[in-house]
């Protein structure tokens, strides 16, 4: 699970621990006991948040305006290719 400080809770840590995912989390700077992470990993949640906040730029996306989960899902390539091409 890749995840941003929100997340950094012992509770949650134990929890997908305990289903066997592995955890890349950021950790709050003042976190007792630091855990170990994978940074390269961790340095694609940046690439993935800022495709959501591209994607988002697209107001049909954004406002979660289509009908079906089809119809919004070609919405999502479609601007993907359109951000692609940019």
């Amino acid at each position: 699970m890749i995840a941003d400080k929100a997340f950094d809770s012992n509770s949650i840590i134990a929890d997908l621990t305990q289903r066997g995912a592995k955890i890349v989390i950021s950790q709050h700077p003042r976190r007792a006991q630091p855990i170990d992470i994978d940074l390269d990993i961790y340095k694609w949640r940046h690439l993935i948040e800022n495709f959501f906040c591209k994607i988002k730029e697209f107001k049909r996306i954004a406002m979660r305006s289509d009908k079906t989960d089809t119809s919004f899902a070609a919405m999502i390539y479609l601007s993907s290719a359109i951000i692609n091409s940019r």
